[in-house]
């Protein structure tokens, strides 16, 4: 159904979340790298087959390596962003925290900083086309068995200048457990020290300590993280810091990390006291959108219409928009409540 009140997503990836009829208009571009005869063939490389036929984590982000190839030039990336946001206001978002790694789009030449400018244009542009829904973004670091460091390095550095300027925040995404998480933990020392805001993907196909690890770096909020369940202390470490975890249902199927809707901890996390979030992670690449999630939620997971408000509510307080923002935000969504 479509759910009438204002809508949140925190957990939104740009390059997972390409409109298909934009991103088959590019890859028929003949500088994108992609062999892709057909709209029909667009689709399979770009989509995971529909929910019940599930890969694993690994085969969902190999999709990810096609689709930065559809935004290595600065009019893709502008274009791509301009069109995700209308879809998005389109389907009843109201606030919406997009991320993307700049490293990815360096294939043909740009640095990271000129596809960061590409993207916060695009986000520009929307705002003025689209004043209902406000947006902002995340730059993310990635994991990687391959040594990117300065690439990292650089995103941290690009982070800290481009917040207040469009940027909102830091994340660090990638295949989890594939290094060790410590690794990387250097990179978050100084950015936490400043009190900048960060989100850290963290216990979702990987080990439940990596969410109690990434709290300890200082992250505001836990990208996916609800793998916290099986463990009795992270759990409870969580609910102790007050840590936001955003949960993205489908995807969870998609990638076996979590075994059915009906399984999935959310609602127990909920219950227990964790600041739940539920957002769509990769809305083309799942072929879902935030009200396709609530209707899972409610048929299969057992959450309420209040509690899709109150998460609602709690994705505005976790969010990184101002903090003299979020009352205006949050007055609109109590008035939906039952």
């Amino acid at each position: 159904m479509k759910y009438p009140f204002p809508k949140v997503d925190l957990h939104f990836h740009l390059d997972g979340s390409i409109v298909p009829e934009v991103g088959w208009k590019i890859a028929q571009d003949p500088d994108v790298d992609l062999d892709l005869k057909t709209y029909e063939d667009y689709v399979k490389m770009a989509t995971v087959p529909a929910t019940g036929v599930e890969v694993d984590v690994f085969e969902y982000l190999a999709k990810f390596d096609l689709l930065v190839k559809l935004m290595q030039t600065k009019e893709h990336l502008k274009e791509i962003t301009y069109t995700t946001i209308k879809r998005a206001c389109e389907e009843g978002l109201f606030y919406l925290e997009i991320r993307f790694a700049p490293q990815k789009h360096t294939e043909k030449g740009l640095t990271q900083r000129d596809a960061i400018d590409a993207v916060l244009e695009g986000i520009r542009q929307a705002a003025v086309d689209f004043p209902l829904i406000k947006v902002g973004l995340i730059l993310c670091c990635m994991l990687s068995t391959e040594d990117n460091s300065k690439e990292n390095e650089e995103t941290v550095r690009l982070t800290e200048e481009y917040l207040g300027k469009g940027v909102v925040g830091i994340d660090l995404a990638g295949g989890e457990d594939s290094v060790p998480m410590e690794n990387y933990a250097y990179l978050f020392t100084d950015y936490h020290k400043k009190g900048y805001p960060m989100t850290i993907h963290a216990g979702d196909n990987g080990k439940p300590q990596n969410v109690a690890t990434v709290i300890g770096w200082g992250a505001n909020r836990v990208g996916h993280g609800k793998h916290c369940w099986y463990d009795k202390d992270v759990l409870q470490k969580v609910i102790e810091t007050k840590t936001p975890i955003e949960v993205c249902l489908t995807s969870n199927i998609h990638c076996k990390t979590e075994p059915s809707y009906e399984l999935h901890p959310a609602k127990k996390l909920l219950d227990a006291g964790v600041l739940v979030t539920l957002n769509t992670d990769n809305q083309s690449i799942s072929n879902i959108n935030l009200d396709f999630e609530y209707d899972r939620a409610i048929e299969q997971v057992g959450f309420t219409y209040n509690d899709l408000i109150q998460m609602n509510i709690s994705s505005i307080n976790a969010s990184f928009m101002p903090e003299e923002e979020k009352p205006l935000y949050i007055e609109k969504l109590e008035k939906y409540f039952k």
